[in-house]
């Protein structure tokens, strides 16, 4: 019988914050960190696959998914400021000690989280959750970089598109070799959130803001080499966002990092579920031990 998943909301700092939780409250924790434009829903099949050893929590950011979504004017919507809510949000928990995995936006915040409270990351999970500029894949990152650096008319429509239901589905199905094992209630469920009167202007300041993660990248390196973390790249090889040098380039820095390229992409959970599951689960029973 799989564990039972709860789906709870808690305020942080004023906000609601939504998440999913699962497994025995002593048992290590798991924090779980969804990627654009997602939410915790990627994680709804994994998480009853590891809460039968661990304590797995996974929340939905601010602006996506099932927690608050503030005006522009009432929260700044920078990568700071997510990892502040997430901050919080474990500290309201109890959560001292975490493994963490991270996914797309997820890694920035997770690099953030460690770099604030090194002691308190017991591991690290990384799928398509790039910390080297390696990752980039052009030309899906040229459009970001250029809008960040100079918003205006001619820059921001191709980053207007990125939130329309053809581009959605194609971050689903983008390098998977069977895209029927895809549902696409992924995407239907992602756009609905993303067609929400006024998101569309929360998006364009995360891309906006996307330059500080990269910059951050010289301390998450530094970070990596002082601690030594364990860590897991399981890595959808096929992605056309975040490349497999992405995967390969965390060895630069950790030496023993696990590694695997699965033929799969950005999304790589909902074509290789089993073979991710079975992958975490052996790093982590060895890693936690």
């Amino acid at each position: 019988m799989a564990p039972a998943v709860h789906h709870r909301t808690v305020t942080v700092d004023g906000l609601e914050v939504f998440y999913r939780e699962a497994g025995d409250p002593e048992a290590p924790a798991v924090v779980l960190l969804h990627g654009f434009p997602t939410s915790s829903h990627m994680f709804r099949h994994l998480i009853p696959a590891l809460a039968d050893r661990y304590h797995v929590i996974a929340p939905d950011h601010i602006g996506f998914g099932q927690s608050a979504m503030p005006a522009l004017a009432d929260f700044p919507y920078t990568f700071d400021a997510l990892t502040d809510v997430t901050e919080g949000l474990l500290r309201q928990l109890g959560v001292d000690g975490f493994a963490m995995y991270v996914q797309d936006y997820g890694a920035p915040i997770g690099w953030r989280l460690a770099l604030r409270s090194p002691d308190r990351v017991t591991a690290i999970i990384t799928q398509n959750g790039n910390a080297y500029e390696e990752g980039f894949v052009k030309p899906f990152w040229d459009g970001v970089f250029a809008y960040a650096k100079a918003p205006g008319p001619d820059t921001e429509t191709p980053l207007r598109d990125a939130l329309t239901p053809e581009i959605t589905r194609w971050q689903y199905l983008n390098g998977v070799a069977d895209p029927t094992l895809v549902s696409p209630d992924n995407w239907v469920h992602d756009q609905a959130l993303l067609d929400r009167p006024g998101n569309d202007e929360i998006q364009l300041k995360l891309f906006r803001d996307y330059p500080t993660n990269v910059d951050l990248y010289p301390r998450v390196h530094q970070y990596f080499r002082d601690s030594q973390v364990a860590l897991l790249a399981v890595w959808g090889a096929n992605d056309e966002i975040f490349g497999p040098d992405g995967a390969r380039a965390f060895a630069q820095d950790l030496p023993d990092a696990e590694i695997h390229l699965i033929e799969s992409g950005h999304f790589a959970l909902e074509s290789h579920l089993d073979t991710i599951t079975e992958h975490i689960r052996d790093f982590l029973d060895h890693v936690l031990a």
